[in-house]
């Protein structure tokens, strides 16, 4: 079997970032956009407060934003790994919950917001001089809900379908729509605040009805009225695919709610007002956003690269990359940084004029709020580097520490000491804190890049190739880590004259692939508890995703070929519709799987049962991920075996007897 050739490994890396990286930018700024168009025509409109009243209800849209992107970002990686595992109708099955829930979701919510809009609005810090103009924009934005939530769903399947351009397109003219309507409704009409949440409304319209045609158009399913209708375990593993989504918009949504209070509380014992630290600190926010936009847009056209030559062993290329990644990302901070410091009136000016006050807190707040700004052209790559080398703790870790462990607590404690100067004290504080932690990770995974040997634990093929059975067969063996289920397999294989694949799959892996067999070993079939939170965050499949779809079909092609034992992967699942497989499970009670691991590898006592804990875990971690069921639930295999009852070596011949019966199988 040839290596599959892959651009990613040999094309110049600027190249590749661009090719990448420029419709990641695009599809990021077209987001930030979205919600800053209004900002500017209702701050030259209206004026300031009106900035502030679209700054309380916000976190609405973001939450609505959080709902959609949990189900999108969900059905869309449903929908790659059911095709990648071959099942189709499941993929459909993902994609047709996913709009379902879209539409109950979106209704549910904007049933919500239009009853409690005045509580969720006190929620979010809204004062008195804001809550009309707040209220006329909310009830208008809420009505528009379903239409955003729906189309920004179907956004992210009709990405995973193929079609990145359509659903750019659809994006791209919602957003210049807006940006059309907004100054007519605005200025032309005098409808002032009503007339942007019209035009914005109008705008997720469009793009919703774009969306909704392309469902006949689908290029890899087909959807049926039956397709529509909800089922609890597809639904719940669509809601946990993209759950990551959901929790990064809402951790903005949590610190948006807290800094508003903040500003609205030491605002009023400030010169300043609440009205306007709310509405100056809303903006700056969205104006940061674009310089983050556009990082992100890089590091994710990255990914890919990173992902692929790590796997590859060709850490030059890996190294490469993040010192271009780096040095792009830091030169555009550090330009955004220049500009916030120097000419923040000017910035703050396109979204309105104001009074000296408004206007010193502004030049105050670019300037001290973002003084650190440049350490976002570090921190916001490191996570998604992380993420691409299938480091999911450290990748969760960066992606959520700035906003939840750093800066909600320095808001809150710096504005207890110094008031309102406080909050904005918290922004440099919080980032800096991100860049140390950052840089120390990336530091050290560099240094050790490429430092680990590795040793194949593959054994030698000794099984006969001569067939002692008269039928095809396939066992898979499911197996505690410590119950001796792998040995038992080499057993069986060996007494029956058939294959045995366990470690024998890396090496088949790794020519298929092009991975380094290392990469391969340490991700496959381990599913660590803070994956959950990467999915679908950066890209819809994580490393772990597209090593199990390339196994499911590596598995697929050898049994079709050959009788074999395959040890673990899934295997009882992926060829569940097979009627010519033994599927067993292998478990021993603790003290004998100590006494093995304690025996074969050398561990203490007390290290080898919490590696056996750890690796079990894992295991059934990674089961459950991808079929959904418990690992260890009996009802998933024809046999289970306790392996200190019968020993490995009766436990082999019961299994070789069972396959050798007359009518089984």
């Amino acid at each position: 079997m040839e290596k599959e050739e892959n651009i990613l490994g040999y094309e110049k890396i600027g190249k590749l970032i661009r090719k990448f990286s420029i419709p990641c930018i695009v599809s990021m700024l077209v987001n930030s956009l979205y919600n800053i168009v209004d900002q500017i025509f209702i701050g030259q409109g209206v004026g300031y407060l009106g900035n502030g009243a679209t700054n309380i209800v916000f976190p609405l849209a973001i939450t609505a934003l959080a709902l959609a992107l949990m189900l999108g970002d969900g059905s869309s990686a449903y929908l790659s790994l059911k095709l990648g595992e071959k099942k189709k109708d499941e993929a459909t099955k993902g994609v047709g919950n996913g709009i379902a829930l879209s539409i109950i979701i979106s209704i549910i919510f904007t049933a919500i917001t239009l009853l409690f809009l005045p509580q969720l609005l006190n929620i979010f810090g809204c004062t008195d001089a804001l809550r009309d103009l707040a209220t006329s924009y909310g009830r208008i934005i809420a009505v528009g809900l379903p239409f955003m939530i729906i189309g920004t769903t179907l956004n992210s399947i009709i990405r995973a379908d193929g079609s990145p351009k359509y659903a750019m397109t659809s994006m791209v003219t919602g957003a210049v729509l807006n940006i059309i309507l907004d100054p007519i409704l605005i200025f032309v009409f005098k409808m002032g605040v009503e007339g942007a949440a019209i035009a914005t409304i109008f705008s997720q319209f469009v793009t919703f009805i774009l969306n909704i045609l392309y469902i006949k158009k689908f290029k890899s399913i087909t959807l049926s009225k039956e397709m529509f209708k909800l089922k609890f375990s597809v639904s719940r593993k669509v809601a946990t695919l993209g759950i990551s989504s959901f929790i990064t918009q809402m951790s903005f949504v949590f610190v948006m709610a807290v800094e508003n209070n903040l500003l609205g509380k030491y605002g009023a014992e400030s010169k300043f007002g609440p009205e306007i630290p709310i509405t100056v600190l809303g903006i700056v926010m969205k104006v940061s956003q674009i310089l983050n936009s556009i990082i992100i847009g890089i590091t994710v056209g990255a990914q890919p690269i990173f992902g692929y030559n790590y796997g590859a062993r060709r850490f030059d290329r890996v190294k490469d990359t993040l010192k271009l990644v780096l040095r792009t990302s830091v030169l555009i901070s550090a330009v955004a940084f220049i500009l916030f410091q120097t000419i923040p009136d000017k910035l703050i000016s396109i979204f309105g004029s104001g009074d000296e006050l408004y206007m010193e807190f502004a030049c105050l707040t670019f300037r001290t709020y973002l003084l650190l700004c440049i350490c976002n052209g570090i921190q916001i790559p490191a996570g998604i580097f992380f993420q691409a080398i299938g480091k999911s703790v450290k990748s969760a870790i960066l992606s959520l520490s700035r906003q939840m462990a750093f800066l909600i607590p320095a808001m809150i404690i710096l504005s207890s000491i110094f008031g309102l100067m406080g909050v904005l004290y918290s922004g440099p504080v919080a980032d800096g804190i991100a860049f140390v932690l950052a840089v120390t990770l990336l530091i050290l995974e560099v240094k050790h890049l490429g430092k680990a040997t590795y040793k194949s634990q593959t054994l030698a093929d000794d099984t006969s190739t001569e067939e002692k059975i008269g039928k095809h067969i396939v066992i898979t063996i499911s197996r505690e880590y410590g119950s001796g289920g792998r040995y038992i397999g080499r057993l069986v294989a060996d007494k029956l004259g058939i294959k045995f694949y366990d470690k024998e799959f890396i090496g088949k892996l790794s020519e298929k692939t092009g991975l380094a067999e290392e990469y391969i070993e340490n991700y496959e079939q381990k599913r660590e508890a803070l994956d959950a939170i990467n999915n679908g965050y950066y890209s819809n499949l994580s490393n772990a995703d597209e090593l199990f779809i390339k196994e499911a079909e590596l598995v697929k092609e050898i049994v079709e070929k050959e009788s074999c034992v395959i040890i673990g992967r899934c295997a009882d699942f992926t060829l569940s519709n097979r009627k010519d497989v033994l599927k067993v499970f292998v478990y021993s009670d603790m003290e004998n799987k100590i006494k093995r691991v304690t025996e074969i590898y050398g561990l203490n006592k007390s290290n080898a049962e919490k590696e056996i804990k750890k690796i079990n875990k894992l295991r059934a971690n990674h089961y459950k991920h991808y079929t959904e069921k418990d690992w260890n639930n009996s009802e998933n295999y024809d046999i289970c075996i306790n392996s200190d009852y019968l020993g490995v070596e009766k436990s082999a011949d019961l299994i070789c007897n069972i396959v050798q019966t007359e009518n089984v199988l």
